[in-house]
């Protein structure tokens, strides 16, 4: 186990150092002077020459990457453009919110798309079947925005079952004020006993989550059913039925286990992504997360904050992939062999 353990470590290192040198030469094919969007159009030569000193400008490449990377270590990820704040900083309040949106959102997946999954493999060829890949094609191909866009109108506005946007209602900053530790709101309102900021933020968050989680739980669902249908015939299936047990039994207590290794895979693979996903999703919703910060960095060319978002989701795609990477080590040995 530890010398996999190594491996994967060392593999994750090499993964995060291309991130950085790509991140790196993105930020400088950015089009725009990165003074000129920090000092101001109107700025005067010396003001430009002081912002280009001050960001290293005048370097020459090896030397700017070799701070950069300097900087990044020492937790340093540059001052944004157009917040004039540390990037970390902003990344720090901005993404708790996307974390907590798209952390809601995996959970629903998996909770949706095993047991749907595995009721497909059970009834395979059958009505049921054909139902749940029905819906996973569905469910994977609807465009996103659109999709946030019909689930507010029908279950927000039309139906007002659920609030139309925000984190939660903002009356409550005056009544029930919340006890900021986590910058998760749903964190913090249940390890506080804030109820009803935690009762706010939960029905706030039911819509964006359901929609996130649409693409996820399609695919969880299609492999579930595929990789249950495989290890449905192996040896050790086969045998379970020779010794009397049911095909229920069989899919749920022999071939279940071995079947989650290419989910939890594909839950690594999922996450950055439904990260990048949700930033439409915060759009409409009004949601304060990183889709925000990001939007508003685009438009103003914040090439700092432009690469702190990239190499934030980058390192998250990266990280969820080696846990996963020790979770199969742990509940398949024959993982630590490859």
């Amino acid at each position: 186990m530890a010398r996999y353990l190594a491996r994967r470590l060392g593999q994750a290192a090499l993964v995060v150092a291309g991130v950085i040198a790509l991140t790196f030469v993105v930020t400088r094919l950015v089009p725009g002077d990165p003074a000129v969007a920090y000092a101001g159009p109107k700025a005067s030569p010396a003001e430009l020459a002081a912002a280009r000193a001050r960001f290293g400008l005048d370097d020459s490449v090896p030397a700017q990457l070799l701070a950069y990377v300097r900087d990044l270590l020492s937790g340093d990820w540059g001052t944004s453009l157009h917040t004039r704040r540390p990037v970390a900083l902003d990344l720090a309040t901005a993404f708790p919110a996307s974390l907590e949106l798209v952390g809601a959102a995996l959970l629903a997946a998996v909770v949706i798309g095993v047991p749907v999954g595995g009721l497909a493999a059970r009834h395979r060829g059958r009505g049921p079947d054909l139902g749940v890949r029905v819906c996973s094609v569905l469910a994977v191909s609807v465009p996103v925005f659109w999709l946030a866009l019909a689930v507010q109108t029908v279950f927000a506005s039309n139906l007002g079952w659920f609030p139309v946007a925000g984190e939660y209602d903002n009356a409550l900053d005056a009544t029930s004020p919340l006890h900021v530790y986590t910058n998760i709101t749903v964190v913090d309102a249940a390890i506080t006993g804030n109820w009803p900021m935690l009762t706010s933020t939960l029905s706030h968050l039911v819509l964006p989550a359901l929609v996130v989680a649409a693409y996820p739980a399609g695919l969880i669902a299609q492999m579930t059913r595929a990789a249950l249908i495989e290890e449905a015939g192996h040896d050790h299936a086969r045998m379970a039925r020779a010794l009397g047990f049911g095909e229920t039994a069989v899919l749920t207590r022999f071939a279940l286990r071995p079947a989650l290794n290419p989910v939890l895979s594909l839950i690594a693979l999922v996450f950055a992504y439904s990260v990048v996903n949700g930033f439409l999703v915060e759009a409409v919703f009004n949601w304060p997360g990183l889709g925000r910060y990001a939007a508003d960095s685009i438009r103003s060319l914040d090439t700092p904050a432009i690469a702190g978002v990239t190499l934030l989701v980058a390192l998250l795609y990266v990280l969820a992939n080696l846990v996963v990477d020790l979770f199969q080590g742990v509940i398949d040995p024959r993982a630590r062999a490859r």
